[in-house]
C-alpha cells in the first residue's frame, strides 16, 4: 500500500525543472534501491527483455536512444502493474569493429597484430575493451534506462563462451555445421568473409560493357561492370528456350585473352529479356554463377587474391583489381571484341560497412550452418502463434526470408571473436571439440584459425544470457523472454538467427512471445542520417539541451510500429514545454492545497467539471493500456499529451481556479480530484518520462517512487453524460466568447460587460461564473448597454451573447484593421473568381487543383461576410 503525505504538510517544488541537477541522482537512487534487479524466486508472473547488446565499439546514437526509451517503457509499466522483470544489459564483442579499432592503435604504433601474434593481440583487445569499451553503457544510464546491472553480460564472458561452444557442437554433431567451398562476400581490406549484413549496398558509378566472345555466327554477346573477372570464366549460359542462341546451346566457345574454350550452356536462371539474353559465368567470383557452375559441373577458377590482386597468369598478373579491370577492357578493345562502352553507369555495389570497400565475391573455404530445417522451424512458429510480430504485415517480410533462407557462412578470418572448436590432425583428421572436453594434442594437431560470425553469439543471447547451457534459476523463470524490441531493417540477421537457434536450442520453445519492429529514424527531410550527410543527431545533446524525458518523448511520440520517423528539433523543444506544463500544473496544484492524503468525495458531492475530468481520466487510462498493448507507442503519447495539455492544463485546471476560489467543502473536493488526477497522470506518463514523474509525484504523494507505485485502472464508474454535456457547452461557449473578442480587437486582459441569454442557459446556471471568468465577463452595471450580439449553437441549444464594448475598442483604428482585412479577402475572391470562369483553366487543371480553388473561394467569401458584419457592428456603435 503506497503510503501518502498527511493533510498537514505543505509540498512545494522549485520555480522551474531543471533536468541536469537532478536526473543523474534520481537514476542512481533507483539502481541504488535494487528497483531494477529481478528476482527468480519471486512468484510474480515474469516480463522479460533482453536488450540488442550494442557493439562495445558503440556510442549511443538516436536508433538507440528510441529502442530504449521503447523497451523502458515496456519494462517500467509492467513493473508497476506487478510484474517480477527483468531488462537484461550487455554487450556485443563486434569482431570486426574491435579488431578494426585495435589495429588502428597499433599502426599508430609502427606495429601490426601480425607482429605481436594472436596469444598478445587478443590480449591487447581485452585490455582496449577494459579501458574504452562499453561508452554505451554509461550513456544508457543518461538516458534513464531501468536494466538489470547486476546481470550485464557480454558476448565473450566465460558463460556466453561456453553456450557458443555448446551449441556449435551440438549443430556439428547433428549434420547441421559443415566446412565448403561456397561464394562468400569478402572485404579486400579486412581480409575476412562478412555477413550480408556487414555489406552496405549503394548506387556507384561505374561502367557496363558489351564483350563478344567467338567469331562469326558462332559469335556471342555478354556483358559485364567487372570485365576483370572474365579471366575465371568457365563458361556462357543462356535460357533453355531463348530462340536466338539453341544452335549455340551446347557448342563451345573461344574466351577472349585466354586461350580457353568455354561451353555454352541452358540454364532457366538466365533472363533472355535483359540485356543479350547471354551472360558469362564465374564460379568463383559470383553468386548466382556459382549455383549455374554447380549445376552444369563447370571447374570455378580464382583469378585474385585475397586482397583483391589478379593471379591468373599473363599480362593481368599483380595488377589490383581496379586497375585489371581499365587493362583488361583495353585489350579487348585493341581485339576489336568490345561491342558496346555505357560510361557511367550506375548499378548496386556492395561495401564492408567497417571500412567501405568494396566487397568482393569469392569462392572460399568456409564453415556454413545447414538453415533448412532450423528456417523451417523458425517460420513455423511465427505462423502457429507462438511469436507475434508487430506490426502484423511485417510478417511476410519475415516469412519471405525465412522460407527462403540460404546456409549462413558462420567463420570469419579474424583473431578477436570466438575461435572455431575444431582441430586437424597430421593426417586429415577433423575433430570438433565440446566445452567440457579435452582437444587432441600431439604433433601435427592444430585448431581452426578463424573464428565465428558475430552474429553466432549474439543469435544465443535470449538464453546463453540465462545461463544456457546450465539449468539454471534464471534461464527457469525468465525464458523464453516476452519481447523483443528492434529495428525492421534488421528483421533478417538478426531476429531469425535468434529464433533458429532459441528453437533448436530450447526444445521447440520460442526465444520471445512478441517481436517489436519499430522503423528508422530520419532527419526532418525523410533523409537518411550519415556522418557524410552532416545530418546525424546526437541524442546526449538533446537530452543535455532539452532534459532526458523531452528526448524520451520526442521518440515515443514518433514511433509507430513498422513506419520510419522524421526527426525536427522542433519536436524536442516541444516536448521540453509539454515538461515545463505539467511542471507549473503541479505546482499550481501544490501551492493551492490539492492533496492525495483526502479520498475523492462520492461523484453526487462534486461538481459537473470534476466529475467531467475523471471520466476524461478514465478514459485516457483505458486508452494508453489498449494502445501499450499494441505496442502503439506515438498514439498513446499523443493520448497522454493531449488529455494532460489540452484537457487537464487549459480546461479543468483553469475550470479549478473558479472553484478553489469558493472556499468550503467545493474548494476541498477541487483540491482531493486535482491530486487524484495528477497523481494518475504522472504515473501514466512515469514510463515515457521517468525522471520528472518522479519528482512530482513523490512530491505530490510523499510515497516512496514512482517506479515502485501501482498502475492506474480506470475506477469502473459509469460516464457521466449531462456532465460532459455542459462542460462541453462551457468549453464551446467560452472558445466563441474569446474568439468574438479577438475579433473584435478586444485586448486579452480587457474586461467587459456582458449577458448571456436563452432558453438552454438553465443548463448552464451553475457554470456561468466559470465562463465569466474565463472570458473575463463583468456582470453589466447601471450604464451597461450591450453593443454587439452574437450568437453560439450549444449541445443543448442557441444561446445569445450580449456585451458592451464601449471604451473596450479603439473604434477608428479597429475599422481602418478591418477595412484591411477586407481588401484582401476581396482580393483573394476575385482571383479565385477570375480562374474559375476560365474554361481553359476548370478544363485543363487537375481537379484537385480545381477543387482547391473553389475552398478558396469559399473561405474568402465568409471571410468577407464576417468582416464585412464587424464593420456595420462597428458602425452602430
Amino acid at each position: 500500500m503506497t503510503e501518502h503525505r498527511t493533510a498537514d504538510q505543505t509540498p512545494t517544488l522549485p520555480p522551474s525543472w531543471n533536468p541536469a541537477e537532478v536526473e543523474a541522482e534520481l537514476y542512481q537512487r533507483w539502481v541504488d534501491r535494487g528497483y531494477f534487479t529481478a528476482d527468480a524466486s519471486s512468484d510474480k508472473p515474469p516480463y522479460t527483455i533482453v536488450l540488442p547488446p550494442p557493439n562495445v565499439t558503440g556510442s549511443l546514437h538516436m536508433g538507440h536512444a528510441l529502442n530504449h526509451t521503447v523497451m523502458d517503457a515496456l519494462t517500467r509499466r509492467r513493473r508497476m502493474q506487478g510484474y517480477e522483470v527483468l531488462w537484461l544489459p550487455g554487450m556485443d564483442h563486434a569482431g570486426i569493429a574491435t579488431q578494426n579499432v585495435v589495429e588502428r592503435q597499433l599502426a599508430e604504433e609502427g606495429l601490426s597484430r601480425h607482429d605481436l601474434g594472436r596469444e598478445k593481440f587478443v590480449e591487447r583487445v581485452w585490455q582496449w575493451k577494459a579501458e574504452s569499451g562499453g561508452q554505451i553503457l554509461g550513456q544508457m544510464r543518461r538516458i534513464g534506462d531501468g536494466v538489470d546491472w547486476s546481470r550485464e553480460r557480454f558476448t565473450m564472458d566465460e558463460g556466453l563462451s561456453k553456450a557458443v561452444l555448446t551449441i556449435f557442437k551440438k549443430l556439428y554433431d547433428d549434420d547441421l555445421i559443415y566446412r565448403a567451398e561456397r561464394i562468400i562476400n569478402w572485404c579486400p581490406r579486412c581480409r575476412t568473409a562478412l555477413s550480408d549484413i556487414e555489406v552496405e549496398h549503394s548506387e556507384d558509378e561505374g561502367e557496363l560493357v558489351s564483350i563478344r566472345y567467338g567469331e562469326g555466327d558462332n559469335a556471342i554477346v555478354v556483358a559485364t561492370t567487372r570485365a576483370e573477372t572474365m579471366l575465371g570464366d568457365t563458361a556462357v549460359a543462356v535460357h533453355p528456350d531463348d530462340e536466338r542462341y539453341q544452335h549455340l546451346i551446347g557448342t563451345e566457345v573461344e574466351l577472349p585473352l585466354t586461350g580457353r574454350r568455354v561451353p555454352i550452356v541452358a540454364d532457366e536462371h538466365v533472363d533472355p529479356a535483359f540485356g543479350t539474353g547471354a551472360v558469362k559465368v564465374t564460379p568463383a567470383h559470383d553468386p548466382n554463377d556459382f549455383e549455374i557452375g554447380q549445376r552444369h559441373n563447370l571447374p570455378s577458377i580464382t583469378v585474385m587474391n585475397e586482397v583483391g590482386v589478379i593471379t591468373a597468369h599473363g599480362p593481368f598478373e599483380g595488377l589490383d583489381r581496379f586497375e585489371a579491370r581499365p587493362a583488361v577492357v583495353a585489350a579487348l578493345r585493341e581485339q576489336g571484341r568490345i561491342v558496346a562502352e555505357k560510361r557511367p553507369y550506375l548499378h548496386a555495389v556492395g561495401h564492408c560497412s567497417r571500412c567501405d570497400t568494396v566487397v568482393e565475391p569469392r569462392l572460399s573455404l568456409q564453415w556454413f550452418v545447414r538453415v533448412a530445417p532450423l528456417a523451417r522451424a523458425a517460420g513455423d512458429a511465427v505462423r502457429d502463434g507462438r511469436t507475434r510480430i508487430h506490426p502484423p504485415e511485417l510478417a511476410k517480410r519475415y516469412f519471405d526470408w525465412v522460407d527462403n533462407l540460404h546456409d549462413w557462412c558462420i567463420s570469419r578470418q579474424l583473431w578477436w571473436g570466438h575461435r572455431i572448436p575444431v582441430w586437424y590432425g597430421p593426417e586429415g583428421q577433423t575433430v570438433c571439440v565440446g566445452p567440457d572436453e579435452q582437444p587432441p594434442t600431439g604433433e601435427g594437431w592444430h585448431q581452426d584459425e578463424d573464428v565465428l560470425d558475430t552474429w553466432f553469439s549474439s543469435g544465443l543471447w535470449p538464453f546463453s544470457t540465462l545461463g544456457w547451457p546450465e539449468r539454471t534459476a534464471d534461464l527457469a523463470r525468465f525464458y523464453p523472454t516476452t519481447v523483443l524490441s528492434t529495428g525492421y531493417d534488421i528483421l533478417f540477421f538478426w531476429v531469425a538467427r535468434m529464433m533458429m537457434f532459441g528453437l533448436y536450442a530450447m526444445d521447440d520453445v520460442q526465444p520471445f512471445d512478441h517481436v517489436f519492429l519499430h522503423g528508422l529514424i530520419r532527419d526532418a527531410s525523410g533523409k537518411k542520417m550519415s556522418k557524410s550527410r552532416g545530418n546525424v543527431i546526437d541524442p546526449l545533446d538533446w537530452a543535455d539541451r532539452y532534459g532526458a524525458d523531452a528526448l524520451r518523448f520526442t521518440l515515443a511520440r514518433g514511433t509507430n510500429p513498422g513506419s520510419d520517423m522524421a526527426l525536427a528539433e522542433e519536436w524536442a523543444a516541444g516536448s521540453r514545454n509539454f515538461c515545463t506544463k505539467l511542471w507549473n500544473a503541479t505546482r499550481f496544484a501544490l501551492a493551492n492545497g490539492a492533496t492525495t492524503a483526502q479520498p475523492v468525495p462520492p461523484r453526487e458531492q462534486l461538481t459537473d467539471v470534476d466529475r467531467w475530468i475523471l471520466d476524461r481520466l478514465d478514459a485516457t487510462t483505458a486508452e494508453v493500456d489498449g494502445l501499450f498493448e499494441a505496442f502503439q507507442f506515438g498514439k498513446l503519447c499523443d493520448a497522454l499529451y493531449h488529455f494532460t495539455w489540452d484537457e487537464f492544463c487549459d480546461w479543468y485546471v483553469e475550470l479549478a481556479k473558479v472553484q478553489l476560489a469558493e472556499g468550503g467543502e467545493r474548494a476541498d473536493a477541487t483540491r482531493a480530484v486535482l491530486g487524484h488526477v495528477l497523481d494518475v497522470v504522472l504515473r501514466l506518463l512515469h514510463p515515457v518520462i521517468p525522471f520528472i514523474t518522479e519528482t512530482l509525484w513523490t512530491t505530490l504523494t510523499g510515497a516512496e517512487s514512482v517506479v515502485v507505485a501501482a498502475w492506474p485502472a480506470p475506477s469502473g464508474q459509469q460516464p457521466d453524460e449531462t456532465a460532459a454535456r455542459r462542460v462541453e457547452g462551457v468549453q464551446k461557449l467560452v472558445t466563441e466568447i474569446r474568439r468574438f473578442r479577438a475579433d473584435q480587437g478586444i485586448k486579452p486582459g480587457q474586461r467587459v460587460a456582458g449577458r448571456v441569454r436563452g432558453a438552454c442557459c438553465a443548463d448552464l446556471l451553475d457554470h456561468v461564473p466559470s465562463v465569466r471568468a474565463l472570458t473575463r465577463l463583468d456582470e453589466p452595471g447601471e450604464r451597461y448597454a450591450a453593443s454587439v450580439t452574437f450568437e453560439v449553437g450549444l449541445p443543448t441549444g442557441t444561446v445569445k451573447v450580449e456585451l458592451d464594448t464601449s471604451g473596450a475598442i479603439d473604434v477608428v483604428a479597429e475599422r481602418k484593421r478591418l477595412a484591411k482585412d477586407l481588401a484582401t479577402a476581396e482580393k483573394e475572391l476575385a482571383q479565385c473568381e477570375g480562374k474559375l470562369d476560365n474554361p481553359a483553366f476548370t478544363e485543363r487543371a487537375p481537379a484537385e487543383v480545381v477543387a482547391k480553388i473553389r475552398e478558396r473561394r469559399a473561405a474568402a467569401q465568409q471571410d468577407i461576410d464576417r468582416i464585412t458584419a464587424r464593420i456595420e457592428a462597428l458602425l452602430g456603435s
